[in-house]
């Protein structure tokens, strides 16, 4: 080992070598909850891709494993160190190269915070578009990584629709460019979107072109009270059938409001089973109306309306609260499915006897427009027994969307934490096909092993 970090010492600058026991503890996993992580032999922080590709050259001619992290708000394990490992951080490569406003792109460094990339494309009227619940901490390259999707999915779509181009440092320390700036493109195998989703384990990510958009209107907003989850998934699945397009469609339930109204009183109604936040950035006032109507004949006990701007950012400002509330609560097992939207509604019901069958608290999120779930579930991390509650709760979920046509997982990739259920899912053949792509890629293994297959 000394000689690979005297290697690593030669190759980056001063100070991006850091082998202090105590900071690669705090680096040695991303938040979720649960998932085992290693103790790493060093970590690296290269500023540009000539320091990615030597890092990545001395694991190979070592035989040392590389785990690539990015801010670490990962909720799969994906991150987490394996024993003896090298962790790449890519914090320190966090520059927006470009913004080209005639071509609506970006280009932008890994370690790029997501808020980040809005701000400077704003100046020129401009957005990018995915927004992951943990937009202002967590960085394009884990959005990448990981496929992230967000509240605005249910109309934008998630985030390999706004990736143009890539590069990236391949496991023998070459870097290859893929992908085009171009609006269009069809030429060859699209290795763009092969790379998004997967979690460090082909190469490491040293530079994006993202796609950007014009900034929509100002998007009319509306959250509806329901006295359950169930008429709130029907008014989810009316909403869907109808043809409305609405540009968030959010489910909060139970547990998650009176959370958030602990955590920063806000007026919630903690007496609702269910709050479903709405918003419509058309233009037309009519496609709000509409889908106010909708939650009405779907049971709504209340339909709000935000009067101006400040008021529908509130809204959206406790959605996005909801994870950091729920973890005062105790350790969150977080769960990530989607299933068919015409089986949401049967799906938070399969959730709530879940919660029975087990005795665990559960509480609710929910992409609700895209059928994507976050129930989290509650344990006491100090008492095995809760533990195992947790963790069998778990998998039953993960059953039921699977045997509903859905996945293991929405947004969040497979990292640890799933990897079994995504060989369940994608059955012998496909994985064969998964694997004989990462052994083509990575034939040393070293690239994040033992996550996603």
């Amino acid at each position: 080992m000394r000689h690979m970090l005297e290697r690593l010492r030669a190759a980056l600058p001063p100070n991006a070598v850091l082998t202090d026991p105590d900071i690669l503890a705090t680096h040695a996993r991303d938040e979720a909850g649960l998932c085992e992580a290693g103790t790493p032999a060093v970590l690296v922080r290269p500023e540009n891709t000539e320091q990615v590709a030597a890092v990545i050259r001395v694991a190979a001619e070592t035989g040392t494993p590389v785990v690539t992290q990015g801010a670490r708000t990962g909720l799969s394990g994906a991150a987490n160190a394996i024993d003896g490992c090298v962790l790449l951080s890519t914090q320190a490569m966090n520059k927006i190269i470009e913004i080209d406003p005639v071509n609506r792109i970006a280009v932008v460094q890994p370690g790029v915070v997501n808020a980040a990339v809005s701000r400077a494309a704003a100046e020129h009227g401009l957005r990018y578009a995915p927004d992951p619940g943990s937009f202002e901490s967590s960085t394009i390259g884990g959005n990448v990584a990981t496929n992230a999707g967000g509240m605005c999915c249910v109309k934008y779509g998630v985030t390999t629709e706004y990736v143009l181009e890539l590069e990236v440092v391949l496991a023998s320390g070459e870097v290859m460019t893929c992908g085009r700036r171009t609006a269009k493109g069809v030429a060859g195998y699209d290795l763009v979107r092969l790379f998004c989703g997967s979690e460090g384990t082909l190469g490491v990510i040293t530079r994006i072109v993202l796609k950007l958009q014009p900034i929509p209107r100002q998007a009319l907003t509306l959250a509806a009270v329901f006295p359950s989850t169930t008429d709130a998934g029907a008014a989810v699945t009316a909403i869907t059938a109808a043809g409305s397009v609405p540009s968030l469609l959010e489910l909060i339930d139970d547990v998650h409001l009176r959370a958030i109204e602990d955590y920063r009183p806000m007026g919630l109604d903690t007496s609702a089973a269910a709050l479903l936040l709405a918003a419509s950035d058309s233009g037309v006032e009519a496609d709000l109306d509409e889908i106010a109507a909708l939650c009405e004949e779907a049971g709504a006990t209340e339909v709000y309306r935000a009067t101006d701007a400040t008021e529908a950012d509130a809204l959206l400002a406790a959605r996005r609260l909801a994870y950091p509330a729920i973890e005062r609560l105790g350790t969150v097992i977080v769960d990530d499915v989607a299933v068919p939207r015409s089986r949401l509604a049967e799906a938070l019901d399969g959730v709530a006897a879940t919660a029975r069958r087990h005795g665990v608290k559960i509480g609710v999120i929910a992409h609700a427009g895209d059928g994507n779930l976050h129930p989290n579930i509650i344990v006491d991390s100090a008492d095995p027994d809760s533990v195992s509650a947790g963790r069998a709760a778990f998998d039953d979920i993960m059953r039921m969307a699977l045997d509903m046509g859905g996945t293991c997982t929405g947004e969040h990739g497979v990292g640890l934490l799933k990897r079994d259920w995504l060989a369940d899912e994608a059955g012998p053949i496909a994985m064969a096909v998964q694997r004989s792509i990462k052994d083509a890629l990575d034939p040393l293994g070293i690239l994040n092993p033992g996550k996603v297959l």
